[in-house]
């Protein structure tokens, strides 16, 4: 009689073909999006030369495109913000490279660091505001999928519930 523990395989299970994902061109699980967020943030020679630095403006620049996803290099000089916003119908893992971010939503503030690796994953429809508060320039890289198609803005929501909340 066969019980779980007779079974045994022979050999090295990793030569069996079959069995075994060949490795995909480009990201189609979340988590594989956030990997590429880590290796593009990982390697400065793919992002470093490109930044720029505009205090009239928040500068941007899309660095890669794949089937169905963006990715984007954004730098942040102190005071600047995206306003409170959504992404539509597309999904996003934002990091930062360099300094430090704040990102503001319904539910608190968060502080993002380059020095800790902040990285936030977001799902469609996500309302949040990101600021540039500390006094040094930030960088950061967003990765979009579907491709960022719209960019919704929204009231001033956040900043008025930190308000409330700080008891000012």
């Amino acid at each position: 009689m066969n019980s779980d523990s007779d079974l045994q395989i022979a050999g090295d299970i990793l030569e069996v073909p079959h069995l075994l994902q060949a490795p995909r061109e480009h990201p189609a699980t979340v988590a594989e999006f956030v990997g590429l967020a880590r290796s593009i943030a990982a390697d400065r020679s793919q992002w470093e030369h490109l930044v720029r630095y505009d205090a009239a403006s928040r500068w941007y620049h899309r660095l890669r495109t794949g089937p169905g996803y963006e990715v984007w290099l954004l730098s942040w000089v102190p005071g600047q913000g995206s306003g409170l916003h959504d992404h539509g119908r597309s999904s996003g893992v934002l990091t930062v490279l360099e300094g430090a971010l704040t990102e503001r939503t319904e539910r608190g503030t968060r502080a993002l660091s380059a020095d800790a690796g902040a990285q936030r994953v977001f799902a469609p429809g996500y309302v949040h505001e990101v600021v540039n508060d500390s006094l040094e320039p930030a960088v950061s890289l967003h990765v979009y999928y579907p491709g960022l198609t719209e960019m919704p803005m929204h009231a001033a929501r956040c900043a008025v519930a930190e308000v409330v909340r700080a008891g000012r």
